[in-house]
């Protein structure tokens, strides 16, 4: 199967209204891209800098009514920002707008500012995610749950409308609690690019990991898909400053669109079933240039 390929869209790299985010992905969706990706966050404090991404789920609904093709979805959703049934009920009303096009990326969240910025608890997060996930996940597989949990409870709740599909689950974490956790249910397992140094050396290095939850719950390593962001820099790159300040950021892949092409191959060697472009910049122009990879993938 041929390796899809996604485009993470902009995040708090520089202000970006509605009409440019409309504008990119509908390129992305034209130029033969295969997925949509925004990240759920709140607020970020870098360097006495205040920044912030507009909501996720209200963008990914936007997204889901103007494009038609292409996938969408939270790389990744913070549990821990969205009371558990509510964030089922938002999926399955994304998943209805877009036709079926939503992919649900589940994780604990990370970034204590916004946490405590917009008043949720920062504590306990593997334990919260773990309730969480199994009110999410069995909402959307069985339509309906009784829960007494630490904390969470729910009394006879019923996810109706359902879904017109079984939406996919994919899970953003290396920890070994999580992926223990995680790993039995989930349609797929993805990793961000400072988690491997952006490098197939790296990624070979977390499948370890990975391979090493799965024979501890006995699940097939390759029933289900992986896929992973990688961080790609195209004409015009900034080394944006505001994303090196939270993650760390490792070298990226650069090049002209025949050598990007080819490292993307090594990561596509490796069993990916997809991968994110976390693009430096993000713009239109980008986006096109990009697309020029196609020609050197067969697509």
């Amino acid at each position: 199967m041929t390796m899809r390929i996604g485009v993470q869209l902009p995040e708090v790299e520089r202000p970006v209204r509605w009409a440019e985010m409309r504008e990119i992905a509908l390129v992305a969706e034209d130029t033969g891209f295969d997925s949509l990706w925004v990240g759920d966050h709140l607020l970020y404090r870098n360097d006495g800098r205040t920044t912030g991404p507009w909501e996720a789920w209200s963008m990914l609904a936007a997204l889901g009514e103007a494009t038609s093709r292409i996938d969408i979805g939270p790389l990744v959703a913070a549990t821990s920002f969205h009371a558990p049934a509510m964030l089922a009920k938002k999926a399955a009303t994304v998943d209805e707008i877009s036709g079926g096009r939503l992919i649900l990326g589940l994780g604990a969240g990370w970034n204590e500012t916004e946490f405590n910025a917009y008043g949720f608890p920062f504590d306990r997060r593997a334990s919260r995610f773990e309730e969480a996930f199994h009110i999410i996940r069995t909402l959307l597989t069985e339509g309906s749950i009784d829960f007494d949990g630490k904390f969470y409870t729910l009394r006879d709740c019923e996810l109706v409308p359902r879904a017109r599909k079984g939406i996919p689950i994919m899970i953003g974490s290396h920890g070994p609690r999580v992926l223990r956790m995680t790993l039995p249910y989930v349609d797929r397992w993805n990793g961000w690019y400072s988690w491997f140094g952006n490098t197939t050396e790296g990624l070979a290095a977390m499948f370890e990991g990975v391979d090493s939850a799965c024979a501890d719950i006995g699940r097939d390593p390759g029933s289900f898909e992986r896929s992973v962001s990688l961080l790609i820099e195209a004409p015009g790159a900034v080394g944006n400053v505001e994303r090196a300040s939270r993650w760390r950021d490792p070298a990226a892949i650069s090049g002209d669109t025949e050598e990007i092409a080819a490292q993307l191959r090594e990561f596509e060697d490796l069993g990916l079933a997809e991968v994110q472009l976390v693009v430096d910049p993000i713009t239109v122009d980008s986006v096109e240039w990009l697309s020029g990879i196609f020609e050197y993938l067969g697509r």
